[in-house]
């Protein structure tokens, strides 16, 4: 339990750490994996590349630092930590390590400037999160191993069949190898898989959406391959692996799953807004939503690709679209050649306030997902046509910067992939 007076000292740093924060982030995370390589077993490198990881790291702990004295603001970001340290089976033990070396990196980065006393503070305030994530993540496996057909770790998947969606997204069906029945999840979630790819020295875990409605059988994903940004961010070791070596009949290595992106339980108009390969959660929402037990909500389909051809999953969401009266289809093209039938109505340029305006219902909750570029972009445009952030509910294909936005930020999160 903090004291006031450490209360005090640590809402004192949030300045430091607003300035200083990526840096104690990237001595974190170096000085950690010199000395436990085994935990590249967990993270991303290509994030690590490209500093993203360290950025989210950073926001994290300054959004704790911000709101030390009123945790109950940072249930949101709690929910997503614990979420994705649930698919990555985060223990008990892990949380030494971390706050071993994230307090050395805050020792390190501010040199004199960290005294006795504002180290003692942190040592304090990161032990009162480590019971908070770990107090929670406790429950999520419970509930894991308490639920028919449930499992904790990774069960053996055999790859039943992928296909293609499009030039750069292939999707993949799996099914258990000991047959059992897998249990339900919430149209929106996602999974964790793991594998070694070849000729690299540790495992990596990734995590994809499930882009259907549960049904007892199979989980399906679906992964765009992540080429080689730079001669300094390599291409994805896991979407690689999937790509190129993963075959039928060949498995993979997969986590229950998890995920608080998910639809709320209202009768109000939905939105379901994606860019790129964030159509992978909304398309599960909209086969729930398209579903007979999906009620009968008004919903319009977003989705924006370059083309039509890195677009995929047309012929299926045609197919859900005319299950039912009141759902609509709007494909926001950058750029069309007439050649491919597409579903829904065609719109050649790029998503804006203004075409949001035309398609967006004034009580309507909205469920977007996508890159970063693209997340930026349906942010402002939601910001312009001031949609409260109670009816935003969005997921980002990348470590999630926006905890450092302070505060009180409820929904965005974030799902890694490569």
């Amino acid at each position: 339990m903090l004291t006031e007076a450490q209360h005090d000292i640590i809402r004192a740093t949030v300045p430091v750490l607003r300035t200083q924060g990526e840096s104690i982030s990237r001595v974190f995370y170096a000085s950690m994996f010199d000395a436990h390589p085994e935990l590249y077993d967990i993270f991303n490198p290509v994030n690590q590349v490209n500093g993203r990881q360290q950025r989210s790291l950073a926001g994290s702990v300054l959004a704790y630092a911000a709101n030390v004295d009123r945790l109950d603001a940072l249930g949101g970001m709690v929910e997503r930590i614990t979420h994705k340290h649930g698919v990555l089976e985060i223990q008990k033990e892990h949380y030494p390590i971390v706050g071993h070396y994230l307090l050395g990196a805050i020792k390190s980065v501010l040199g004199d400037a960290a005294t006795p006393a504002i180290l003692d503070a942190w040592t304090a305030a990161y032990g009162q999160l480590a019971d908070i994530l770990h107090g929670r993540e406790a429950e999520i496996y419970a509930a894991e191993a308490g639920v028919l057909g449930g499992w904790n770790g990774f069960l053996p998947f055999r790859l039943e069949h992928r296909e293609a969606q499009g030039t750069e997204i292939t999707s993949f069906t799996l099914r258990p190898e000991d047959g059992r029945v897998l249990p339900p999840f919430l149209p929106g979630q996602y999974v964790s898989v793991k594998a070694q790819p070849p000729g690299y020295p540790h495992q990596q875990i990734r995590q994809y959406s499930l882009t259907h409605s549960p049904n007892g059988r199979f989980y399906r994903i679906a992964v765009r391959r992540q080429d080689a940004a730079s001669n300094d961010v390599p291409a994805g070791l896991m979407s690689s692996y999937l790509h190129d070596t993963l075959q039928e009949g060949g498995t993979l290595l997969m986590h229950m799953p998890l995920g608080d992106l998910v639809l709320d339980d209202s009768d109000r108009p939905v939105m379901l807004l994606s860019g790129g390969s964030g159509i992978t959660p909304v398309l599960a929402m909209l086969d729930h939503l398209s579903s007979p037990t999906g009620g009968t909500r008004r919903v319009m389909f977003v989705h924006a690709a370059r083309n039509p051809q890195v677009m995929g999953f047309g012929k299926e969401i045609e197919a859900m679209a005319k299950r039912r009266d009141g759902i609509e289809v709007v494909l926001v093209l950058e750029q069309d050649d007439g050649s491919m039938a597409l579903p829904g109505k065609e719109i050649i340029g790029r998503v804006s306030a203004n075409l949001l305006r035309q398609h967006l219902s004034d009580d309507a909750e909205i469920y977007y997902c996508g890159p970063p570029g693209f997340m930026a972009v349906a942010e402002t445009a939601l910001d312009e046509l001031l949609v409260p952030a109670p009816r935003r509910h969005s997921e980002t294909f990348a470590p999630d910067l926006s905890f450092g936005d302070g505060i009180d930020h409820a929904h965005p999160r974030a799902v890694p992939v490569s």
